[in-house]
């Protein structure tokens, strides 16, 4: 097919050099960077990703590593959370597939924080199978080859594209086209301004030049003091990391976020987000003082 092969040709002149991208595909590799890719950057992600690779270099490494460490390691990436997760789905591999990354889909997603995306990411990047992936990107990119799309907002339902997207992946190159839509769309069939101009696929697609620009409206999330309560998850973890061993008081890491003259009502929240952080596995609490967790 010819939006195939201009697609492929085109790759090969602008793949972006990301370290997870090599001839020889490393499935553990692959599903750190999958993990990470979640919801960061993905040259935030390029950095950071050998750093980790240093501390915990192969499963079997990660499977054993504490609460504690997971989290200092994971510093700068943000949703803590994920990190242990994934360190749980390394447990879950070390002991019951012997170290090798299952390529099943179906297997992937049984563990822990690996969900229809990332299973299909991970079996398609690291064993090349041929297998549907969508993110937002490809999403977006076959949307807009699919059939005119009125906005640069509008995409069309996964049942569709899961058709669309049949008939476009190479049976023998599964990896190396998804990582070419995903690299169309983060650099050119962008969500706001995408520059037809230069796209190798500009005659073929439907949608090109005559999409208008969409007005784009984010969902309130759970928030306090006028900041996402993430926001705040994510100061009290950063403080932890710098307070090893005992850790600190409550009463002293809430003068800190809040400052001096914070009142009961600011205490009742924060305790209740110390919980919260608890039950995720991110900090303990012995009575008033708190630390992140072993």
């Amino acid at each position: 097919m010819e939006i195939t092969q201009r697609l492929l040709e085109w790759y090969v002149e602008h793949a972006r050099p990301f370290p997870w991208r090599s001839e020889a595909v490393d499935p553990y590799v692959v599903l750190l960077s999958e993990t990470m890719l979640q919801q960061t950057q993905a040259s935030r992600v390029a950095e950071y990703l050998p750093r980790f690779l240093a501390l915990f270099p192969d499963i079997h490494t990660l499977a054993s590593a504490s609460n504690g460490e997971i989290v200092r390691s994971w510093k700068g990436m943000g949703y803590n959370s994920r990190a242990l997760r994934l360190r749980d789905a390394a447990k879950v591999i070390s002991e019951q597939f012997a170290g090798v990354v299952p390529h099943d889909i179906n297997v992937l997603r049984s563990l822990p924080g690996v969900g229809p995306y990332t299973s299909a990411a991970i079996t398609c990047f690291a064993y090349n199978t041929y297998v549907v992936v969508l993110d937002v990107n490809v999403r977006r990119v076959y949307s807009r080859l699919h059939s005119t799309q009125p906005t640069t907002a509008d995409v069309l339902s996964d049942d569709v594209l899961t058709s669309f997207a049949a008939s476009v992946i190479p049976v023998k190159e599964p990896s190396r086209w998804h990582h070419a839509v995903m690299d169309l769309g983060a650099t050119i069939c962008t969500a706001r301004v995408p520059t037809c101009s230069a796209c190798p696929l500009s005659d073929l697609c439907p949608s090109a030049n005559v999409m208008t620009a969409a007005v784009r409206t984010r969902r309130p999330e759970p928030s306090f003091r006028g900041e996402p309560r993430r926001l705040w998850r994510g100061r009290v973890v950063e403080h932890l990391r710098g307070h090893a061993g005992s850790g600190i008081s409550m009463q002293r890491l809430a003068t800190v976020l809040f400052g001096s003259d914070h009142c009961a009502q600011d205490v009742l929240w924060f305790t209740e987000l110390v919980d919260a952080l608890q039950r995720d596995g991110l900090v303990k609490r012995r009575g008033r003082t708190i630390s992140l967790a072993d």
